[in-house]
């Protein structure tokens, strides 16, 4: 006869759901000169990968959207 181990789940867990506060507050003690990003994810109970997709969310820099060529006209060329 085998010994076989059961595993008794007595709550369940769930997801997390983190305001835009609560990311921008972890984001911004990881962004602190000399902090280890590991140990913020790790104090705020969250992997590292999930600390640096909110840092890409939250750091993205908005540009104008502009076309990539500008049609341009020339009335004269001045020659030497």
């Amino acid at each position: 006869m085998t010994k076989q181990h059961i595993k008794v789940i007595t709550s369940v867990e769930r997801r997390r759901h983190w305001s835009r506060e609560e990311k921008e507050r972890v984001v911004a003690a990881a962004l602190e000169p000399g902090t280890v990003v590991s140990d913020v994810a790790r104090s705020a109970g969250i992997h590292v990968s999930q600390l640096f997709r909110w840092r890409k969310e939250l750091c993205q820099i908005s540009t104008p959207a502009l076309p990539p060529f500008v049609p341009i006209e020339v009335d004269g060329v001045a020659t030497t």
